[in-house]
C-alpha cells in the first residue's frame, strides 16, 4: 500500500480552493470538513443512469460537505446545512468497511458522491477495501469542481468518472455556486478524466466497468451556458458518453434567483438535446419531463433515462 494521503491534509489543497487549513488538527475551510469524513447516507441506490444503477443498484456512499454553493442544491440538507449528528464520522478502515459491505449486498460498483472536499481520505479507504477484497468498479461521482492534482494521485484507483459540467460560464458559477473559476477549471479535469479511463464501456449487461459519463444539468433560462458545456465536451470527443438531465426544479434558495425560480419546460430541454445530437454528441442519456421529482436526500428516483 502506498503511503497515505491524508497525511497532505496539513495544508490541504484537495480541490481548486486550496484553503491550506490544517485539517488533521480539526480546522475546517470552505468544504466545513475535518479529517474524518462524514456520510450522510450508504445503501444501494437505483436512481442513477441504467449503466451505474443497473438492475441490483450502485452501492452509493454520500458525503456531507461540498466545495460549492449551489444555490438550487437539492442535497442542501447534506451538502450546506448538514448537522454532524444526522450523519456518520468514519476513519478510513471504516470507510473501507462500507464499501465492502456495500459489495457483499450485490452492488454494481461502489459509487462516491460529492468526494471531491474527500478526495485523499477516499483514496486511501479504496487502498484497504481492495486489500481486503473489493473487485466491483469504483464510481466518482462528483461536481466537476475537483482539482486536477488531486486526481493525478489517484490514477489507476477510479474506474468510472462520473463529473458534472455546471457551468461554462464563471459569471453564472459565481452568481449561483460560489465558485469564481468552474468554467477555468473544468475543462483541464475533464481532460485528465478522460485520460484516466477513456470512453464509457460496459459489460455483457450494460453496466458500466470503465469510463467516462458526463453529466449536464439544464438550467432554466440559461441555455446559451448548456450550449457552451455541450460545445465543450464534443470539442473533448464526440465519443463522450454525456447524461442531459431535465429535472431542475427551484430547490433551496432557487426562488430567490429570478430566471432559475422555475421549473424547465418541454421546449427548452428539447432545444438542448437538439443542440446535443446537432453536435454529433450522440452517446446521450435523455430524460423526459416527467422525471422532475428531482434527486433529493430521500434518494427517489431520478427518472427513466434512454440513450439517444
Amino acid at each position: 500500500m502506498n503511503e497515505p494521503l491524508t497525511g497532505r491534509l496539513t495544508r490541504c489543497e484537495c480541490c481548486p480552493r486550496k484553503c491550506r487549513v490544517n485539517r488533521l488538527e480539526g480546522k475546517v475551510g470552505f468544504c466545513g470538513i475535518r479529517a474524518s469524513v462524514q456520510v450522510s447516507y450508504a445503501g444501494l441506490h437505483f436512481g442513477e443512469e441504467p449503466p451505474i444503477s443497473g438492475t441490483r443498484g450502485s452501492g452509493t456512499i454520500f458525503f456531507a460537505g461540498c466545495n460549492l454553493r449551489c444555490v438550487f442544491c437539492q442535497n442542501y440538507q447534506i451538502s450546506q446545512e448538514f448537522q454532524q449528528s444526522q450523519t456518520r464520522t468514519l476513519t478510513t478502515d471504516e470507510l473501507a468497511s462500507d464499501m465492502l459491505r456495500l459489495q457483499d449486498a450485490g452492488a454494481h460498483n461502489i459509487n462516491f458522491v460529492s468526494p471531491s472536499h474527500v478526495i485523499f481520505q477516499v483514496t486511501d479507504a479504496i487502498e484497504v477495501a481492495q486489500g481486503k477484497g473489493l473487485v466491483v468498479p469504483v464510481v466518482y461521482n462528483s461536481n466537476g469542481y475537483d482539482s486536477v492534482d488531486a486526481l493525478r494521485q489517484i490514477r489507476g484507483l477510479v474506474d468510472v468518472y462520473l463529473p458534472d459540467i455546471k457551468y461554462l460560464d464563471d459569471e453564472l458559477g459565481k452568481q449561483l455556486s460560489a465558485v469564481d473559476d468552474y468554467a477555468t477549471i473544468i475543462s483541464g479535469v475533464l481532460g485528465e478524466m478522460l485520460d484516466q479511463v477513456g470512453h464509457l464501456e460496459v459489460d455483457d449487461e450494460g453496466i458500466a466497468v470503465r469510463g467516462l459519463l458526463v453529466r449536464h444539468l439544464v438550467l432554466p433560462g440559461c441555455l446559451d451556458n448548456s450550449r457552451r458545456c455541450l460545445h465543450l465536451l464534443a470539442d473533448l470527443s464526440r465519443d463522450t458518453f454525456v447524461s442531459i438531465m431535465s429535472q431542475y426544479s427551484p430547490q433551496y434558495k432557487a426562488c430567490a434567483y429570478p430566471g432559475i425560480d422555475r421549473t424547465l419546460t418541454e421546449a427548452e430541454y428539447d432545444e438542448i438535446i437538439e443542440y446535443a445530437l446537432d453536435l454529433g454528441l450522440e452517446n446521450a442519456f435523455v430524460q423526459g419531463l416527467e422525471s422532475q421529482d428531482h434527486y433529493l436526500p430521500d434518494f427517489a428516483r431520478q427518472g427513466p433515462f434512454d440513450l439517444a
